[in-house]
């Protein structure tokens, strides 16, 4: 019987990364799991503990060398790792630059060293304020810390496969959502912040009428997505992922029942996100499985979830706030 396929997922204890280990362990891989615990929680690998075939190791990509042994053998490296939010890159911005365009660099050298090919999770804000539906080939126009650090880390990806030849390919997430999502960080996505509000029995709080939509896809999907991305013969591509469907912030209220109150809209904030996935879904046969009402129903299902995740509290929620103003008011 011939070994196991390895396969390394930084930051594969959070949101996105623990269910690619789920889908990778489910088609037969040999997984590696490297996480800081910063953003992700060693509870969302429970279910794997006892497998031999996944690993997990406890370390900063910025302490990753060439070399590394949790790398030995890696036939694809899925990269997740990183700090995300957008109100605290404004105040850190040094810290996202290194997190995010340095550790990349940091795992792009240990795929390197062995020759794996590398997915890069980009990510949509590199567009900005984009016209939509989205597409690839919209201009990049980061508004943010946090947006400039993700799209340089995917520049030196790409960089890394022009220059050394590194079998590369990266996927711009627009707004994925599902089990597991965090309800911790200074200011976070829109079913963060209900999550946490339906825990503290809270109204449901809907910036502006609410009428804006976003482009949401359900987490496995997501990972199936780069899955499709790392097993295709294609390399030096880059596709933007979403459901294609955006769903309005009031049906999502409706979805999750209960009471709500309205707060001014923020400035900088888009009234839609859409992808275009015309070129993920041409190239690379993936369609999205999980419908926006099954992933909220899901949600709903799992919500003891989050009962025992960390949660937000009012005063960093009244600092983000203030820092949004401050810097986009």
């Amino acid at each position: 019987m011939s070994p196991r396929p390895v396969a390394v997922v930084t930051g594969g204890a959070g949101f996105i990364g623990s269910h690619m280990v789920d889908l990778l362990v489910e088609r037969g891989y040999a997984v590696r799991v490297i996480d800081n615990l910063v953003g992700g929680r060693e509870a969302n690998l429970a279910h794997h503990a006892g497998n031999s075939d996944v690993v997990f190791e406890k370390i900063d990509i910025r302490a990753l060398e060439a070399g590394s042994k949790l790398f030995a053998d890696a036939k694809y490296v899925f990269h997740f790792a990183g700090i995300g939010d957008i109100v605290p890159s404004m105040e850190q911005p040094i810290e996202y630059m290194s997190a995010n365009v340095q550790g990349t660099v940091h795992v792009l050298e240990c795929a390197r060293a062995v020759g794996a090919k590398l997915v890069y999770a980009a990510s949509s804000s590199c567009y900005g304020l984009a016209e939509t539906p989205t597409r690839e080939d919209h201009p990049i126009r980061p508004q943010f810390p946090y947006a400039l650090s993700k799209y340089q880390g995917e520049q030196a990806c790409f960089h890394w496969h022009s220059c050394y030849k590194l079998p590369v390919n990266a996927v711009r997430i627009f707004n994925a959502y599902g089990t597991r999502s965090r309800t911790s960080g200074a200011y976070g996505a829109v079913f963060g912040v209900f999550l946490r509000q339906i825990l503290a029995g809270k109204p449901l709080t809907v910036v502006g009428d609410g009428t804006q939509t976003r482009d949401f896809l359900y987490v496995t999907d997501v990972a199936r997505a780069f899955l499709a991305a790392a097993e295709t013969s294609m390399v030096g591509q880059v596709w933007n992922l979403g459901a294609g469907k955006p769903q309005s912030v009031n049906r999502l209220v409706e979805l999750l029942g209960g009471d709500k109150v309205h707060i001014p809209k923020r400035p900088g904030e888009p009234d839609c996100t859409w992808a275009d996935i015309t070129k993920l879904t041409t190239e690379l046969g993936w369609r999205p499985e999980v419908s926006f009402e099954e992933g909220v129903r899901r949600i709903v299902e799992n919500i003891d979830y989050w009962r025992e995740a960390p949660l937000w509290d009012p005063a960093s929620i009244a600092k983000a706030t203030e820092t949004w103003f401050k810097y986009l008011g």
